[in-house]
C-alpha cells in the first residue's frame, strides 16, 4: 500500500480522501480548516502542519483546492509541496484550474525530479463519496500508469487525455457542456411554467428523447421541491466558467454560449444565491420571467 498525502478536504476532497483510506492506503492530510483534519485523524489519518510536511511523508501527493492561485501556492509557495518533495514522487492535482498553471507547476516539479499530473474531476460530491468520479488526466503517461491504482479508488471513468494541461482542457470542455445543459434545462422549465403548461409533464415528455441529458435525469425533482442545496455550488461553477472563457481567449476559440452562461451564474451570485446548487441558475431566469417553476396556480 502507498503512503499518500491529501491536501484540501472540502466537499469533494473529503470524499475522495476517504475512499483512498477505505482502500487501505496510509493517508497524510492537511487542510486550512483544522476541524476536518481532526476528524480524519480520528478515522486513522496522519496530520501534517503544512504542504511541505505532507510531501515529506508521501510517495503521492493529491490536492483538491478552489482555484489556480491556491494550487500554485500549495505546490510551489513557502512551505509548499515542492519544498518537501523528492525525486520519484508524483503530484496529482484534482482542482479545476487554468491549463497554463498546470503546465507551470509540472515544469517546476520536473526540475526536482517529480512528476505532476493535472487530474480534474466531474461527478460532484455524490460521485466523490461513491468513488464514481470521471477523472481527466494530463501529464506523463508513465506517471499516469503509476498513479492509476490510486485514481481507481476515487473514479469510475479515468482517461489519460494528453500531456500536462490536457486534463484541464478536458475539464473546460466538460464545464461548457454542464453549464450549457443547466441553463438550457432552466429555460425549458421556465418556458413551460410561463405558458401555463405543467413543467413536470414537460420533463416526462422530453427526457427520453433527443433532449435527454444528465441534468434532466437528476435535477428537476429537486427544482420542483425547491431543494436547491448544493451538490456543486454555483459560485464554483462561475469560477470554472471564468477559467473556460479565459482559456477560449488564450486559444482564440469562440465560446459564445458559455460566455452567456458565465454571466447568468455571475448574476446568480449577485442575487445572493451563489451557495446554492448550480442547477439553481434557474432562479435568475425565474426572476426575469416573474414565475417560480413548479408553483401551482391558485
Amino acid at each position: 500500500m502507498a503512503r499518500v498525502g491529501f491536501i484540501g478536504l472540502g466537499l469533494m476532497g473529503s470524499g475522495m480522501a476517504r475512499n483512498m483510506m477505505k482502500a487501505g492506503h496510509t493517508l497524510v492530510v492537511h487542510n486550512r480548516s483544522r476541524a476536518i483534519v481532526d476528524q480524519f485523524v480520528s478515522e486513522g489519518a496522519i496530520p501534517a502542519s503544512s504542504p511541505r510536511e505532507v510531501a515529506e511523508q508521501s510517495d503521492f501527493v493529491f490536492t483538491n483546492l478552489p482555484d489556480s492561485p491556491d494550487v500554485e501556492l500549495v505546490a510551489l509557495g513557502p512551505a509548499g509541496v515542492i519544498e518537501g518533495a523528492r525525486a520519484g514522487m508524483i503530484f496529482i492535482d484534482h482542482s479545476t484550474i487554468k491549463s497554463e498553471t498546470a503546465r507551470k507547476i509540472a515544469e517546476e516539479f520536473e526540475k526536482v525530479g517529480v512528476w505532476a499530473l493535472d487530474a480534474p474531476v466531474s461527478g460532484g460530491d455524490i460521485g466523490a463519496r461513491a468513488g464514481t468520479l470521471s477523472i481527466m488526466v494530463g501529464g506523463s503517461p508513465e506517471a499516469f500508469e503509476r498513479a492509476l491504482p490510486l485514481l481507481e479508488t476515487m473514479g469510475k471513468t479515468i482517461t489519460w487525455v494528453g500531456e500536462s494541461g490536457a486534463g484541464q482542457i478536458a475539464k473546460a470542455a466538460n464545464q461548457i457542456v454542464v453549464a450549457g445543459t443547466m441553463v438550457a434545462m432552466a429555460e425549458a422549465l421556465v418556458l413551460a411554467q410561463k405558458s401555463g403548461v405543467d413543467p413536470e409533464r414537460v420533463v416526462q415528455a422530453i427526457s427520453r428523447g433527443a433532449a435527454q441529458c444528465w441534468a434532466l435525469d437528476h435535477k428537476p425533482p429537486k427544482i420542483f421541491s425547491r431543494d436547491l442545496q448544493p451538490g456543486f455550488k454555483a459560485y464554483m461553477q462561475a469560477k470554472d466558467l471564468k477559467i473556460v472563457v479565459d482559456t477560449g481567449r488564450t486559444y482564440n476559440a469562440p465560446l459564445l454560449q458559455t460566455a452567456v452562461a458565465h454571466q447568468l451564474y455571475e448574476a446568480m451570485i449577485s442575487m445572493g444565491n451563489g451557495g446554492l446548487d448550480n442547477s439553481a441558475v434557474i432562479t435568475v431566469l425565474e426572476a426575469l420571467a416573474q414565475v417560480v417553476v413548479g408553483q401551482k396556480s391558485e
